[in-house]
């Protein structure tokens, strides 16, 4: 009695410590199975894919989909995010989602200088599966509406030397719902392990 009275507090405090880890273990895992908000649903469009071929949004309908609007040209987060996107491909090619379940739009704004050739030099850098990855190129002022109205992501410039844009990548479901869109700026945001599970949640819905 005289040990349990002694340290009374610290068995108290201990107690606290338990309920709180034993607290958080649980919200955690509660919270990682609500469902993703459904923020709004994207637009139609029809672009050129790298084959020669044109892609619409009814194409790539039934899996779910990540959203990337890049230029070949550009010197910095493009390339590094295509990359980040080669890892989730990786990832999901493991137990088949990619290309079976899901897939990657690619699309870039600077149709001018991104010929269906250079995009695929660009995208042969990042060993893009063409089964479930679209390279997407088309007119410019309709890429920067689609990407605003439909992602909220802003494209502003008219060529590689005056482009600004938001480097973000938007999360669609199996109906053409956006789900989330992640700040591709924030290497925590973007690590392709969540990414990828994510995306598997959503083919679970």
């Amino acid at each position: 009695m005289q040990v349990i009275k002694k340290y009374k507090w610290t068995w108290i405090l201990l107690g606290i410590a338990l309920i709180m880890a034993v607290y958080l273990m649980w919200n955690t895992a509660f919270a990682s199975k609500e469902k993703l908000p459904e923020i709004r649903e994207i637009q139609s469009f029809s672009m050129e894919n790298v084959d020669g071929r044109t892609v619409s949004l009814a194409d790539t309908k039934g899996k779910v989909r990540l959203f990337y609007f890049y230029f070949t040209s550009c010197p910095d987060v493009c390339p590094i995010t295509t990359f980040t996107l080669s890892q989730m491909q990786d990832l999901l090619k493991e137990d088949g989602t990619f290309g079976d379940k899901a897939s990657f739009v690619s699309i870039s704004f600077d149709p001018k200088v991104d010929t269906r050739e250079k995009i695929k030099t660009f995208a042969d850098r990042f060993h893009a599966d063409y089964s479930g990855w679209y390279f997407l190129r088309g007119d410019m002022d309709k890429t920067k509406q689609f990407a605003k109205e439909s992602f909220q992501i802003l494209i502003e410039g008219e060529n590689k030397d005056d482009f600004a844009h938001m480097n973000m990548i938007g999360l669609v479901d199996e109906n053409n719902q956006l789900r989330k869109v992640y700040n591709a700026f924030n290497t925590e945001d973007v690590q392709p392990e969540v990414i990828a599970e994510d995306i598997r949640r959503l083919i679970k819905e």
